[in-house]
């Protein structure tokens, strides 16, 4: 047998026990699916060490074999990663159960009620790069809405992801759960990624997290259905009446939070009447951290540090210390620009002007829109759904950070007393 044909008999084992274990999985009571929850944080803090060292000899590999900077600033899980990490497996026991919720419950004129039940999609697997804990955020969010789940993470992060998986599977039958419910991916096999592709029998939706090479391959040869998005191009627009104390902090904490992460600032905007009340005081703040500005040439009058920005630019994700930075005639140039070169993620205006506020929310259709906060707020804990399973630009099905109710999909039920159809 080679070693192709047992990584794809490997791949089909384990999609055949993760279809098995989501008929278990959809009846299970919530109290069942809580408890392993709060398990899992148990056993991960009993093994916060080892796992830690593992992550740590990932990071030190990446390293030396030439992994790109910002991928391996993402796989790190110290400090206030790690704790966010079991913070979110506490938040989504805390949170509703969607499964088995009816709503629009209707009585038709024969006195049939009919009504909406959710119910859960069933198998979703997860490809995706770096970001080890997004193996414990998917695993929490897909199991407490009743689905099982194959976490295929990349081959940076193995020793990590074999590490977080053993415990989630050792609370699950510590539990009483199928510890099929989830399943690590062990090999680093290119191939199993093609497999796990075609698995459109076992599988319910298939969700790419990592840089557009690998969404776009999931996209295209995926016999799945796909939930994506490709990159987070995410705007901050200064309009005229914009506060510079309030636009400074806001820029500030939407470009450096953390800057590996799809909801960072890549583009800022700003009303050419705001343009040098407000811009050099932020550009000024920004360099002093190290940002480059790359800038339209009203920037670069603006700010003398600024370097001239290319067409490329505009529709960058850069992932790191750049900021593009144009000024603009209006709202109408700024709406047009997101428009033009944004990715459907976030968009954020700072202003005092109401019209100005309801008009960029009622005009801008990206995933998430907002008025006077940071873009940072684009993320499914922040946003208070306990952890994200990731972020849909698609507009089908869920759009925007995807929490409990984004894996989850609605079924009719129909309630009679012998009605028929005459």
């Amino acid at each position: 047998m080679t070693r192709t044909h047992d990584v794809e008999q490997q791949v089909e084992e384990m999609a055949r026990r993760a279809r098995a274990a989501s008929h278990v999985l959809g009846s299970l009571r919530t109290q069942v699916k809580n408890a392993w929850l709060l398990r899992a944080v148990e056993r991960l803090e009993t093994c916060r060490e080892s796992i830690l060292a593992a992550n740590r000899e990932d990071i030190r590999q990446a390293e030396e074999n030439g992994v790109a900077a910002p991928l391996v600033r993402r796989l790190s899980l110290a400090g206030d990663k790690w704790e966010s990490m079991l913070d979110g497996l506490r938040q989504v026991a805390s949170l509703q159960d969607p499964v088995g919720e009816i709503s629009e419950l209707r009585v038709r004129p024969n006195g049939l009620r009919v009504g909406r039940m959710r119910i859960p999609l069933g198998v979703v697997a997860m490809v995706y790069e770096s970001r080890p804990n997004v193996t414990v955020d998917a695993a929490a969010l897909c199991v407490k809405a009743g689905n099982a789940v194959i976490l295929r993470g990349g081959s940076e992060a193995i020793r990590t992801n074999r590490a977080l998986g053993a415990e989630l599977r050792a609370a699950a039958q510590d539990v009483g759960l199928p510890q099929d419910a989830i399943s690590v991916v062990p090999m680093t096999d290119r191939s199993a990624v093609d497999y796990l592709l075609k698995q459109d029998r076992s599988i319910d939706l298939l969700i790419p997290r990592g840089g557009k090479g690998l969404v776009r391959k999931v996209k295209q040869e995926s016999a799945i259905p796909v939930l994506a998005h490709e990159e987070g191009v995410c705007h901050v627009y200064l309009d005229a009446s914009a506060e510079l104390a309030m636009a400074r902090a806001i820029v500030l904490d939407s470009k450096l939070k953390q800057m590996a992460v799809c909801n960072g600032l890549e583009t800022l905007l700003c009303h050419r009447e705001a343009a040098h009340k407000v811009l050099p005081a932020v550009l000024k703040a920004l360099h002093e951290e190290g940002v480059e500005i790359r800038g339209c040439p009203a920037t670069c009058e603006i700010f003398a540090e600024a370097v001239a920005a290319r067409d490329a630019d505009w529709r960058s994700e850069y992932l790191d210390k750049i900021l593009a930075v144009r000024v603009v005639d209006d709202l109408d140039a700024a709406i047009d620009h997101v428009q033009r070169f944004g990715s459907d993620h976030t968009e954020i205006i700072v202003t005092q002007d109401y019209a100005s506020s309801e008009a960029w929310l009622r005009r801008v259709g990206s995933s998430t829109v907002g008025v006077n906060c940071s873009t940072a707020f684009s993320d499914g804990y922040r946003l208070g759904l306990g952890a994200e399973i990731g972020v849909s630009t698609s507009r089908l099905h869920a759009y925007g950070p995807m929490g409990l109710e984004g894996l989850t999909t609605r079924k009719f039920v129909l309630y009679g007393d012998g009605q028929l159809r005459e």
